[in-house]
């Protein structure tokens, strides 16, 4: 048909051609469109050896390879993002092409502000625990503000924005900011989700 051709030409040979009934499903499940989805494919695959590229598909890219994309070279939450959308036995956060689509659905611009906001707390909560605590807030600010000595915030500055950041979002006043909360805050204030780099 004229439209598997147009996708064939589109991803450079038949080869590489993602399966149409997965095409469908994968439009179903993300908040993707057809020919951003055979782009994820074609960058996706490129990002393999070529004698694996044919079963894209059913391949892993490792975490090193997946850092060198332009969208996560310079984002302070690289190796979070990787671990989150990761769906790897092994903990070694190499990605699965379900895993990469999943994570260029949450970036795109047609991610609801739920689902940004979902993620965004799942990267932050770095020890993985379900909340942000004292810990977590403390690793957020020192990755949103550098690791270099000129740049790193002294103990008091730390506690004081931590003490803020508490006091402004840890609602039932527990200590620590769980998903409801997050959600809460950032729906005041959408700008947040782009620190986690979940806006392009």
């Amino acid at each position: 048909t004229c439209e598997a051709e147009a996708a064939r030409a589109a991803m450079g040979g038949s080869a590489s051609l993602l399966p149409r009934e997965l095409l469908g499903e994968y439009q179903e499940l993300t908040f993707l469109s057809k020919q951003e989805i055979l782009l994820a494919y074609k960058r996706f695959s490129e990002l393999l050896p070529k004698e694996e590229r044919e079963n894209a598909c059913s391949a892993r890219v490792p975490k090193s390879q997946i850092l060198t994309l332009p969208e996560l070279r310079a984002n302070p939450f690289q190796h979070r993002i990787c671990r989150v959308f990761s769906t790897s036995d092994s903990g070694d956060d190499s990605m699965s092409f379900e895993d990469f689509l999943d994570m260029l659905s949450v970036f795109s611009d047609s991610a609801t502000s739920d689902i940004k906001s979902h993620y965004a707390f799942r990267i932050f909560d770095f020890d993985d625990d379900g909340t942000l605590d004292r810990k977590d807030l403390e690793k957020l600010v020192n990755c949103l503000t550098g690791q270099g000595k000129e740049s790193r915030l002294s103990n008091a500055e730390m506690e004081q924005l931590i003490r803020n950041i508490l006091e402004e979002s840890d609602i039932d006043k527990d200590g620590t900011i769980n998903l409801s909360e997050f959600q809460h805050v950032v729906s005041r204030s959408p700008d947040f989700t782009r620190y986690g780099g979940l806006q392009r």
